[in-house]
């Protein structure tokens, strides 16, 4: 202990750094500490590695605003809790400070531009970023790390600084590698996947997309395929794909299909199918993803048994033009067939 105690040290009025003298704390007056260096304090505050967030609200008029933040952190399991910073300098802290909802999106590794876009003065934040609405209404980025959908617990007035704590309505995460902040550069963290984590407990969303008698797979990684899938349901129509790009669906071609199981430690499955809104020989797609006939579909390259299984009996009731809605069970699983199925346009005028 008294080692340790030699050692502490204060920062003086020009950033340097000077023995501390405990029993003098008292005396130090509010011009002394005022005068603490801010440029050498926010270095210093920097060494700290952060992650990088974008905070999203909407205003009055119900236009989505943003901000890059990384003046965050968790709060509370019980209740669940969270908080983030809010500059008072900023254009979009009178909203901030107005709103009732909010959500903190962690950007991943591969989105740097997302940070420097929502940390400029840009107008047109949202007009090249995908956004969802979860629970809230909050701009969720369908795109990113991680989010929390939340609504405000409580407000705290911090300097030049408004700390928001939210109340965590939702939330849905990625295996995805951190953005990372330090120094004020990026940061890139490795091997962020400890062995066994899942990436997500809720229900994973896949599509059975055809297109021209084609069915649309994607590369597992493993020299296997499997179906796409995307973090929640579609935006405007549009399937996001891993590695850039996306599809666009015939929203009215759009169905629930099966729902099913893997494995007891596994998240569930929800999948759906569709039908390409555009000629296949138009669609472009990254490398890792390809539309197979139905005929040549590499059934013995795909892993799971319950998603061949699911694949032979769509391409069956294709043939047929009879489709049925699987729901897992204990004892094998029940399916219903569809029957006088009639375009959502027709069933909305009714």
């Amino acid at each position: 202990m008294q080692a340790v105690a030699k050692q502490r040290q204060t920062a003086d009025a020009g950033g340097a750094i000077a023995p501390a003298n405990p029993g003098a704390q008292s005396a130090q007056s509010a011009s002394a500490i005022s005068a603490i260096d801010p440029v050498a304090l926010r270095r210093a505050l920097g060494t700290f590695v952060t992650g990088v967030t974008v905070v999203t609200t909407r205003d009055d008029e119900g236009r989505p605003r943003g901000m890059t933040a990384n003046s965050f952190t968790s709060v509370s399991l019980d209740p669940p809790l969270l908080l983030v910073c809010v500059g008072k300098g900023a254009a979009s802290y009178p909203v901030f400070q107005g709103t009732e909802h909010f959500a903190v999106n962690l950007l991943h590794d591969g989105q740097t531009d997302v940070s420097n876009l929502f940390a400029s003065k840009s107008a047109e934040k949202f007009a090249a970023v995908g956004h969802d609405v979860v629970h809230t209404g909050a701009p969720v980025l369908t795109d990113c790390l991680t989010w929390f959908d939340c609504t405000v617990h409580d407000r705290v007035d911090a300097g030049d600084h408004a700390i928001l704590i939210g109340r965590i309505q939702a939330f849905g995460t990625s295996p995805a590698a951190p953005l990372g902040f330090c120094r004020g550069r990026y940061a890139h963290v490795k091997d962020p996947l400890p062995p066994g984590w899942l990436s997500s407990h809720d229900m994973i969303v896949g599509y059975l997309i055809d297109a021209d008698g084609s069915l649309l797979l994607a590369q597992d990684g493993k020299g296997g395929w499997v179906l796409p899938s995307a973090p929640r349901r579609l935006t405007n129509g549009r399937l996001p794909l891993a590695g850039g790009g996306e599809l666009a669906l015939v929203p009215h071609d759009t169905f629930l299909y099966s729902v099913f199981d893997t494995a007891e430690s596994d998240p569930g499955y929800l999948m759906y199918r569709a039908r390409l809104a555009q000629p296949l020989s138009q669609a472009e797609l990254p490398p890792q993803f390809r539309f197979f006939p139905f005929d040549q579909l590499p059934f013995d390259d795909i892993a799971s048994r319950e998603i061949r299984s699911m694949v032979r009996r769509y391409v069956r009731e294709t043939a047929g033009g009879h489709f049925g809605i699987y729901m897992d069970s204990h004892d094998g699983g029940r399916i219903a067939m569809v029957s006088d199925a009639q375009p959502w346009t027709q069933l909305s005028q009714v």
